[in-house]
């Protein structure tokens, strides 16, 4: 990609991203008027995450006119420049809802569906990490490295998601007893971004979850990649973000072997 679209694209992911955290910092939790349910009733929507994903689509259409656009509350557009964006105006809702300080908004462009720019924003902490593909990652001006030199199984501090379904929560719930044993410990703080990027800046070791879709994870698995780690989509649907020494074992344990 040359360079300069490279430094385009990076500034407009960073001010949307941006901008869309300051959106939902106009909402306040215990005083939001609509708050829905999508897939099942432990999958909330607010008007929070409608207004943020407002905001990204207007300000992209009019950013890059030519581009398409996909929202995870649905906003969609199909252009015709090969430039594709991504994005989940607030992942980690019921973490909002319940005021956890651990949700975001993540903004990913690709191109030919891989993720070229990435950007995730938490508005709680005022973090922001950023990646450019071949550019590095970053979280507020910082350089981002992934946690090789603690990286064993034994003292691995991994991280993982639970989707909505019951019939889906089970399959999940169905690897811990064989992953909790053989790790240090299982965080679970609710927005798949957040965790791609805390595996990204070495706050934990990995980060696996099923059944994601690309707004989840587009920005963060090129943030992950960028500070050093691997990101990898195994069988049954599960994305491993890890340090390269647990890559091996982790897909091993995953998988059953």
């Amino acid at each position: 990609m040359p360079e300069p679209l490279l430094d385009e694209l990076m500034q407009i992911a960073l001010r949307v991203a941006q901008g869309a955290a300051r959106t939902l910092d106009q909402y306040s939790a215990a005083h939001l008027k609509q708050v829905g349910t999508k897939s099942s009733p432990t999958d909330m929507v607010s008007e929070a995450d409608r207004a943020s994903e407002e905001y990204i689509f207007h300000e992209l259409r009019s950013s890059r006119p030519e581009d398409s656009v996909e929202g995870e509350e649905g906003a969609s557009y199909q252009g015709s420049s090969g430039i594709s964006w991504v994005a989940d105006p607030l992942d980690g809702t019921t973490n909002f809802l319940y005021s956890i300080p651990a949700y975001s908004v993540s903004l990913a462009a690709l191109s030919n569906g891989e993720p070229v720019v990435g950007v995730v924003t938490n508005p709680v902490t005022a973090e922001t990490w950023w990646a450019g593909r071949g550019r590095g990652a970053w979280v507020n001006g910082v350089r981002c490295q992934v946690a090789e030199g603690r990286s064993q199984l034994s003292t691995a501090l991994v991280a993982t998601g639970f989707g909505y379904q019951a019939e889906q929560r089970a399959r999940q719930a169905s690897i811990l007893p064989r992953l909790l044993p053989t790790v240090r410990d299982i965080r679970r703080f609710g927005s798949a971004a957040l965790d791609l990027c805390w595996v990204a800046c070495g706050r934990y070791d990995a980060y696996y979850e099923a059944e994601l879709n690309a707004w989840d994870w587009a920005a963060g698995r090129l943030i992950c990649e960028e500070a050093g780690g691997e990101v990898t989509l195994l069988p049954g649907n599960i994305l491993l973000a890890t340090t390269p020494s647990l890559s091996n074992p982790l897909t091993n344990l995953l998988a059953g072997r």
